[in-house]
């Protein structure tokens, strides 16, 4: 379960990773199979393997941030080949 400050939180680096890599979209959030107390980030990824690697290291960054600062696991996870390219119904957080 998502509280309101991760929530907060999330929204805020969406709009930071969207800012930056404008052509990734919020596919889905929710908690990481392995932790529950891990929340997954799923976003499109760009077309280009540079970008994508860009966004991972930006986006590693800004949740390392958020772990150091509140102590919240996330990741960022760019959705791969296949997936990626579809259009995502719009996430409701």
């Amino acid at each position: 379960m998502i509280n309101f400050k991760q929530e907060e939180l999330i929204e805020e680096l969406v709009r930071t990773v969207r800012e930056k890599f404008p052509e990734t979209d919020l596919i889905e959030i929710r908690e990481s199979s392995e932790n529950p107390n891990t929340l997954w980030i799923r976003m499109t990824a760009p077309e280009d393997e540079e970008r994508e690697a860009d966004l991972r290291e930006f986006s590693a960054d800004k949740c390392t941030d958020i772990l150091c600062d509140y102590g919240y696991h996330m990741l960022v996870l760019p959705a791969l080949s296949g997936d990626a390219r579809q259009k995502p119904e719009p996430a409701v957080l």
